[in-house]
């Protein structure tokens, strides 16, 4: 029997086989850095700005609207930057965030990270290395300098020490284990505070007590902790919260 003709296959269409760009959002309350950024970037071929923002509003406006890889985030854009990138990596949870700052200490730099970001610099940062940094960061390394890495080798050290210590003898309440249950899940003060129905004061109080309690220091450590100690795994149901009680209204 002949065998059936089969159809040629179409032809290939020709594509442009460079790999996309890496899209940047700047946001920096100074128009001359976010001038001299956009010239450094513009005879890359590689990197292209896609928005600029000076205010912490403009900035979540531009990572909600504009869809990006990185993010050049300036620390004082914000009262509280690591809120404030907290709040842009819920609302684009994939960017990577690189704060830009002129001041920085070993308590910030464990912060940022544990807030999500993936690299920090000073504010005179060479431009090639600005460059470097943003293409390692793209590829999903992260970016520190040397002391930043010391700072977080110790500070990870510290809690390696607080994590092989024995649970504390003090046991947490139904409503505190509730607390711990929101900030490991990166609730702010505030949304804490909704959802337990009662104010902000009220839960800064509480977690004070909370660390003092498992002997932490601040958010990170209460979240390594739990998940060293599977603090939260056994916890039974707790009441529903409806409204502040007599008891925290007095604290």
């Amino acid at each position: 029997m002949a065998e059936s003709a089969k159809a040629a296959p179409p032809p290939k269409k020709e594509t442009d086989a460079r790999p996309q760009p890496i899209r940047l959002i700047l946001a920096d309350s100074q128009a001359i850095f976010r001038v001299g950024v956009r010239k450094v970037v513009a005879v890359e071929d590689d990197l292209r700005v896609v928005a600029q923002a000076e205010t912490l509003g403009q900035t979540l406006s531009a990572v909600s609207k504009f869809p990006a890889d990185v993010l050049l985030f300036e620390s004082r854009i914000s009262p509280n930057p690591s809120e404030a990138v907290s709040e842009i990596l819920k609302r684009s949870p994939e960017l990577k965030v690189v704060v830009v700052t002129g001041d920085l200490d070993a308590e910030a730099t464990v912060e940022y990270l544990g807030r999500g970001v993936k690299g920090i610099v000073n504010r005179a940062i060479t431009p090639d290395l600005l460059i470097r940094c943003v293409r390692r960061v793209a590829e999903g390394e992260i970016w520190l300098e040397n002391r930043g890495v010391n700072w977080v080798i110790e500070a990870y050290k510290s809690q390696a020490s607080m994590m092989t210590s024995p649970r504390p003898k003090n046991r947490l309440t139904d409503k505190e284990l509730l607390i711990v249950s929101c900030v490991t899940q990166g609730m702010r003060n505030k949304e804490i505070a909704q959802e337990v129905g009662t104010t902000e004061q009220v839960i800064k109080n509480y977690l004070r007590k909370v660390y003092d309690k498992l002997g932490v220091s601040d958010r990170l450590e209460l979240a390594l902790y739990c998940i060293h100690h599977r603090l939260l795994e056994k916890r039974g149901p707790t009441e529903n919260e409806t409204g502040a009680t007599a008891a925290d209204t007095a604290q």
